[in-house]
């Protein structure tokens, strides 16, 4: 998708003075150069880095410190997912917004339950875009008419099953990475961050990411649940432990 002929064509005023800084993170290089182009001819974007993978996106990131990231779900080497958990984890401020071809139920509700500002598909038009981006800066959802339907006959159906305080079934541990359920593992025996990063020979913010990743995927919402999830699971042996060289 090449937007360059129509960058020229696009003056909208009554902007922010102050250039929203954006991070492009997508593997498809021609998609994602031709969108910078037709971002940074806007008078109110600025592109302040470009990037196809996860790590990276993690990365830079820290680095140049963006005010939105536009985020593709599908990364090769792990998912947009994983790289927003790890960067929220890091900076909570930050505003992070899925462009993808994506457009399972599945993709949706873990990207807005793990904290995602929005959620667009590739096929949305220049304009469309370039508005849901200007309501982002202030504090709208980047979501279409159709994905707000789709989240609220979620949430109708998920409040019809329980009751208000209805919280999804923690999910098996084979959601988990080896990684993580190593970090579980030592979890489980009280130990803290520091004394986990000391077990795994790994920094204690990975850790932090780690453990942020687990709660999300397991639907545990603090560390204590984790701890019991983890010791009904038969885990907390720390002897178990087989540090692995993967993050």
């Amino acid at each position: 998708m090449n937007f360059g002929p129509i960058c020229n064509m696009i003056k909208l005023g009554g902007c922010n003075n102050i250039a929203m800084r954006i991070l492009l993170v997508d593997d498809h290089v021609l998609f994602r150069e031709s969108l910078g182009s037709l971002l940074d001819e806007q008078p109110d974007f600025t592109v302040v880095g470009q990037t196809g993978t996860v790590r990276e996106a993690i990365n830079m990131a820290k680095t140049l410190e963006p005010d939105l990231i536009l985020m593709d779900f599908g990364l090769p080497d792990g998912t947009g997912l994983a790289a927003m958990q790890a960067i929220l984890a890091d900076r909570p401020e930050t505003k992070i917004v899925f462009l993808t071809v994506y457009e399972g139920d599945e993709q949706l509700f873990e990207a807005v339950r793990s904290g995602a500002k929005g959620y667009l598909l590739k096929n949305v038009t220049v304009f469309k875009l370039l508005d849901y981006l200007r309501g982002v800066r202030q504090g709208e959802a980047a979501v279409s008419q159709a994905m707000v339907s789709r989240i609220l006959s979620e949430f109708s159906r998920r409040r019809s099953t329980s009751d208000s305080d209805f919280q999804p079934p923690p999910r098996k541990l084979d959601a988990l990475t080896a990684r993580e359920i190593e970090v579980l593992h030592v979890l489980a025996t009280g130990t803290s961050n520091q004394e986990i990063a000391e077990a795994l020979f790994i920094s204690e913010n990975t850790v932090k990411n780690h453990i942020h990743s687990i709660l999300t995927k397991l639907n545990l919402r603090n560390r204590r649940e984790a701890v019991r999830y983890a010791q009904r699971h038969g885990l907390g042996d720390s002897s178990f432990i087989q540090p692995s060289e993967s993050k």
